[in-house]
């Protein structure tokens, strides 16, 4: 059980011991993650080559889900983050080093396997840690630090590339891992009922069958919302690209969209605290679908920014609100096990996006793409108000959280 309030000690040792580090390895995903398809062609990849090994990132992360929930039950979230850190150095080292593309491609699914492994352990620890009248707060701030290191990632690898070489940003991110696995071994203990007794038998297919209901409801929302989300990285530039601008003119329209997200994270936490998880999850997704609604309608650089700012504004709006419906719904006994499945679910639905984006381009236009991701998040969005709790109060804690 979280205790009833934090101290500013708390907050501030927990500052330093989950979102310092949590930044820290973020820099260094963000700083090699651009660099991942360029090493390919170093080795002798094709362009289609270069692409798989980089899609590899996100197929180790949906692998590892299940088994990432598996082994922060076994060796609880402390242990876990701090193995899987160092095992983020390990793989590091090994594409620094790498002169086969197979060997950067095994490096790279690794990468993923123990990103998931990272996900599910933070997630686990600020779900017991933290009271519940404060937990969407903490996790919306743990997803505005996802976005602070994916930001400030690409600048310092443009950094070391620049005075070294290409291999240089590795072992920025070598560094980066170390510094977080050294640091997160500060993580406080949990009390002792947040790790049932190894013996009880509480396995991940009984957790996942005894809470399928919740993943298929509540979950399927979560995950058109991950869909949504994760399709203004691949329609924003090809829509950028069909209107003719350039390259510095649609990285100025990211950025000021990045701007907007940035600014916005702890707002929604502190609205979720307050208002309740629904009252922010369905708005954030109507504003993000009639944004793609209207993109084919853009034709100039003000449109676009200003369609951008929008699913800026939708998407820091709800930083977090995944994680925190994910921490809601999960049971006290197998919470591990439960976020594993739902990390599993919302993960399928941000890996679909991209994918339904470059189908639908390719047997019918970008219009059709954006309408219909629209159309999914109007959909999903009428899905979380049906089943993501009344939209002004904040729901009982499950499993006695």
């Amino acid at each position: 059980m979280a205790p009833e309030s934090l101290s500013r000690k708390q907050w501030r040792d927990l500052a330093i011991s989950v979102y310092l580090p949590t930044m820290l390895s973020f820099i260094g995903f963000g700083a090699v993650i651009p660099l991942i398809a360029l090493t390919a062609h170093d080795l002798g990849a094709s362009t289609a080559e270069a692409a798989l090994v980089v899609s590899l990132l996100g197929i180790g992360s949906l692998l590892g889900a299940l088994p990432a929930g598996a082994i922060t039950q076994r060796f609880g979230e402390r242990r876990a983050l701090v193995g899987s850190l160092v095992v983020d150095a390990a793989c590091m080292v090994a594409a620094a080093f790498a002169t086969h593309v197979l060997v950067l491609a095994a490096a790279v699914l690794a990468l993923g396997l123990s990103g998931a492994v990272l996900m599910i352990a933070r997630q686990s620890f600020l779900t017991e840690f933290i009271p519940f009248q404060f937990r969407a707060r903490a996790l919306s701030t743990l997803g505005g630090v996802f976005r602070v290191g994916s930001l400030l990632g690409p600048l310092a690898g443009a950094a070391v590339v620049t005075l070294f070489d290409l291999r240089a940003a590795y072992w920025l991110a070598v560094g980066t891992s170390l510094a977080a696995a050294a640091i997160s071994a500060l993580l406080p203990d949990l009390p002792p009922s947040a790790h049932p007794d190894p013996n009880e038998p509480v396995g991940m297919a009984s957790v996942l069958r005894a809470h399928a209901r919740m993943l298929l409801t509540v979950g399927l929302g979560a995950a058109a919302l991950m869909l949504v989300r994760a399709t203004r990285d691949a329609l924003l530039p090809l829509w950028a690209a069909e209107i003719g601008l350039g390259p510095a003119e649609t990285s100025l329209i990211f950025a000021a969209s990045s701007a907007i997200d940035l600014a916005l994270f702890y707002l929604g936490g502190s609205m979720m605290d307050r208002l309740g998880r629904r009252a922010v999850a369905v708005p954030a997704m109507v504003v993000m679908s009639a944004c793609f609604g209207l993109l084919p309608l853009t034709a100039t650089g003000l449109g676009l920014t200003a369609v951008a700012v929008g699913l800026g504004l939708g998407n820091g709006i709800s930083s977090g609100v995944v994680l925190t419906l994910g921490s809601d719904a999960s049971p006290s006994i197998g919470r591990t096990h439960f976020l594993a499945g739902w990390r599993l679910v919302t993960g399928i639905g941000q890996a679909a996006g991209p994918l339904m984006v470059s189908g639908l381009a390719a047997v019918a236009s970008l219009p059709v793409a954006a309408w219909a991701v629209a159309a999914v998040g109007m959909l999903g969005g009428a899905w979380l108000w049906y089943w993501a709790g009344p939209p002004r109060t904040i729901p009982t804690p499950p499993g006695g959280n």
